[in-house]
């Protein structure tokens, strides 16, 4: 697909790493499965991707973990 960011770049399947704040936390997961951008880098992530990311950033901030970094697991 053609990305939006920079409307010139093609995006490719890759991996790329996620930080995310939520309240006083601050999570980042590597490895996360996306479309990225061959030309500026912008990930883009599949709907169940971006939830599962989401859902794992508002578990470290309720468990109130200033800095975490976890790896995406299949």
């Amino acid at each position: 697909m053609k990305c939006t960011i920079c409307k010139t770049g093609e995006t490719h399947p890759g991996t790329t790493t996620v930080t995310l704040q939520r309240d006083n936390s601050v999570v980042v997961i590597r490895d996360v499965p996306a479309e990225i951008c061959e030309n500026c880098g912008e990930y883009y992530l599949s709907e169940p991707t971006a939830s599962r990311v989401y859902a794992d950033a508002d578990a470290t901030a309720k468990r109130h973990v200033e800095v975490e970094i976890q790896r995406y697991a299949a």
